[in-house]
């Protein structure tokens, strides 16, 4: 596996660095890409190269692939995970932010994608890897720009999978559930600054008290993902989908089976009462905090 060569995107934290190491450890080189290259110095240390890149700067993508191919001569596999969560009501998100949200989302990997799938159809081989979320197949209120955007994940992959198949080349999505990141707090500071204010102020409230802690204390920690994306980078023929981490075969499993109206009241009861507990334990740490103060 030495002469296989990997790249991950959004590389700097979480779910991407896990993934990184990973597949460094399954034998592949890899390319770890993200904007804060200043973060990734501990993955260098492993033999991991790290590359400044901007999936919303098309030169930087085009020159990043460019590089890649020059020094390793082939890209085996591509993992499409820089993505964010930008969150508020429909009506309070400025379009601007909409647009970046897609710019990052979903544009960003389609384009690094396009800019991969000439090398692979050469070697006849390839795999894409795209991280989606349960959120590409569910949806919460005031969320709808996030679950846009991972919704058309999700469209373009499938469509993606049946025009590569005949080139050798697999795609594979990944549903992460709950997991241990800095994505969910910088979705809560999101929300308040969107919504915290106005008509859907309650709302935004209660979503940022779940968002900006862990109210069971269970959220799977990245390493699952990682090993979802290992085994589809080598499997000989891997799954379509690997839904992974706390709450996401069951809450998949809740939305095929469920008319809507019961899932909105499902997603509504589950919120709400998230939403509780999180409170709570925000109100125990801040006693705990004053009395060791």
């Amino acid at each position: 596996m030495t002469d296989k060569v990997a790249i991950v995107t959004g590389a700097s934290s979480g779910i991407g660095e896990a993934t990184a190491r990973k597949l460094r450890t399954q034998g592949f080189t890899v390319y770890a890409a993200a904007r804060r290259v200043d973060r990734m110095a501990p993955l260098a240390e492993v033999g991991i190269r790290p590359v400044r890149v901007d999936v919303t700067d098309d030169a930087s993508m085009v020159g990043f692939v460019e590089q890649v191919v020059a020094e390793s001569g082939r890209v085996d596999v591509l993992v499409n995970n820089a993505g964010y969560g930008s969150y508020g009501a429909v009506e309070d998100v400025p379009l601007d932010e909409a647009r970046r949200q897609f710019e990052v989302n979903v544009f960003g990997l389609a384009r690094l994608t396009q800019l991969v799938l000439p090398h692979m159809r050469r070697q006849g081989s390839g795999r894409i890897v795209n991280i989606s979320s349960i959120g590409g197949k569910i949806y919460e209120p005031l969320g709808g720009w996030y679950h846009a955007t991972k919704f058309a994940v999700e469209g373009l992959s499938d469509s993606m999978r049946m025009e590569l198949a005949p080139l050798g080349i697999h795609v594979v999505v990944i549903q992460p559930g709950a997991i241990a990141t800095e994505w969910s707090g910088i979705a809560g500071q999101h929300l308040l600054a969107t919504s915290g204010q106005g008509a859907y102020a309650d709302q935004a409230e209660r979503a940022a008290a779940f968002f900006m802690a862990d109210p069971t204390g269970q959220a799977s920690p990245p390493s699952v993902i990682a090993n979802a994306v290992a085994k589809a980078a080598t499997a000989r023929r891997p799954r379509t989908r690997y839904a992974v981490g706390r709450g996401a075969k069951p809450i998949l499993a809740a939305r095929r089976v469920l008319p809507d109206r019961a899932f909105d009241r499902l997603m509504d009861a589950v919120l709400r009462n998230l939403s509780r507990v999180a409170t709570r334990q925000a109100a125990r740490e801040r006693r705990l905090a004053d009395q060791r103060g």
